[in-house]
């Protein structure tokens, strides 16, 4: 396990959410948490934070009580805004579904440091991106398949209605999906072995409005999001204004970068190495996104892409998108 894993910590609420979700199965709490650094009369506290190396244990102790190997698909399926906190709130109460993911994304890190949101869109076609800064190991399948599942589950209650779109994710379907699948029409437009974990969805969805929209309270609610961001220090706000200005100009150079972000090349280059990343690293992320969500505008052919994401000829951009996925653009969008 990494430093950055045992420095990682995700809100209390989601710890009691899994230990309410398995007094269904019978599971009492004394027995899911005994032996483990979490106290469950604690876990009601806002501030309250849990390791990330304690979380894996619990839920492991989770699946292995109740039984179920499924867990986070009961997880992700009942997922309620109130879980994400102040967060949550000021989604809720956002005016459109892209204001909303605008705070998810802004936000994210008051939830926890070890993954993030990013919007990326292009034409008719967008793409919600979950983005992992740590090492997230043998948690990786449950914590993607809860939140991103709780995305879509969030999305369909503050418009009104379920909403048109596709969960991919990168690990292999689970045995037990199927039984999953066939009581959950929603699950049908689910794919496993992906090159990302993401909700697509048509651009148009940005703009629906939210049904519990209110102006002022959002006002209250980022407020406070932004006084828990002030509180959580430092973090890794070069990271993430980085990102969003590579969202915007996948050409873009690190001095040119480090420009627009009022510093040096080489103060920019020692701020991304303390958090443990690279110029180079985040710009291949961001193409590799951009990749994605290209490939899904059918009329756009290889040689466009490749100059849409920077690339000198179509040979360079494949050779990546190869490295990327394993595959070839074409081979991609055939889904061979």
């Amino acid at each position: 396990m990494t430093r950055a894993t045992e420095r990682a910590t995700l809100p209390g609420a989601y710890a009691r959410e899994l230990i309410d979700l398995c007094a269904r199965f019978d599971v009492a709490p004394a027995a899911l948490v005994s032996g483990l650094d979490v106290a469950p009369e604690t876990l009601t506290n806002p501030a309250t934070r849990v390791p990330l190396a304690t979380f894996v244990q619990l839920v492991r102790r989770a699946e292995a009580l109740t039984g179920e190997p499924g867990l986070a698909y009961y997880a992700g399926l009942h997922t309620r805004v109130s879980w994400h906190g102040f967060l949550g709130f000021a989604a809720m109460t956002a005016s459109t579904v892209g204001e909303a993911l605008e705070l998810a994304e802004r936000f994210s890190r008051t939830r926890t440091e070890a993954v993030s949101l990013v919007t990326r869109r292009d034409g008719a076609h967008a793409s919600l991106f979950l983005e992992e800064h740590v090492p997230l190991g043998e948690l990786r399948e449950f914590l993607v398949t809860t939140l991103l599942l709780g995305l879509v589950a969030i999305a369909d209650t503050l418009v009104g209605r379920p909403l048109a779109g596709r969960v991919d994710m990168t690990h292999a379907e689970p045995a037990y999906f199927g039984k999953f699948a066939a009581a959950v029409p929603r699950l049908r437009e689910v794919r496993f072995g992906q090159p990302a974990n993401r909700i697509l969805f048509a651009t148009a969805t940005l703009s629906l409005p939210i049904v519990s929209a209110d102006p002022a309270a959002t006002q209250l609610a980022r407020e406070q999001c932004e006084r828990e961001l002030l509180a959580l220090g430092d973090g890794s706000p070069v990271v993430g204004r980085l990102r969003a200005l590579l969202r915007d100009g996948v050409s873009l150079s690190s001095p040119e970068a480090a420009k627009r972000l009022s510093m040096s090349s080489r103060t920019l280059k020692r701020r991304l190495t303390e958090q443990g990343t690279t110029f180079s690293e985040l710009l291949d992320d961001a193409r590799r996104q951009k990749a994605l969500v290209l490939l899904e505008d059918r009329r756009l052919t290889v040689d466009q892409m490749a100059a849409q994401l920077g690339y000198s000829d179509a040979a360079n951009f494949t050779r990546a998108f190869r490295r990327w996925t394993g595959k070839s653009p074409g081979e991609a969008r055939d889904g061979r």
